[in-house]
């Protein structure tokens, strides 16, 4: 079982706006597609950025090859849509973690 994060640093101001879109547009259409499961965001406090909050973004997933599938046919998508609405005010980096016990 592998764990995919995507670590966010959203700019001040914009927190809400992020998690509205988060929970009611991409969730749902990454549920839709079936193969990342358990969902969850997290604020992160351990390091605290001047200008934002970061927002950790988790999904199980059951292997790399099942991973990288799912981010040609619609995670580019689902992050070019980001982009369009959130500009340089959302910036995220994936992290692919496996789960060893």
């Amino acid at each position: 079982m592998l764990i995919y994060n995507t670590t966010y640093h959203v700019e001040d101001g914009q927190e809400k706006y992020f998690l509205i879109w988060m929970q009611e547009y991409y969730l749902p259409e990454v549920e839709k597609y079936g193969v990342l499961h358990a969902p969850r965001i997290a604020r992160i406090l351990s390091h605290r950025e001047e200008g934002g909050e970061c927002y950790s973004v988790q999904f199980e997933v059951e292997n790399s090859a099942v991973l990288h599938r799912w981010h040609c046919e619609q995670g580019v998508k689902l992050n070019e849509e980001m982009l369009k609405i959130f500009k340089d005010k959302v910036v995220g980096f994936p992290t692919l973690m496996e789960v060893v016990v």
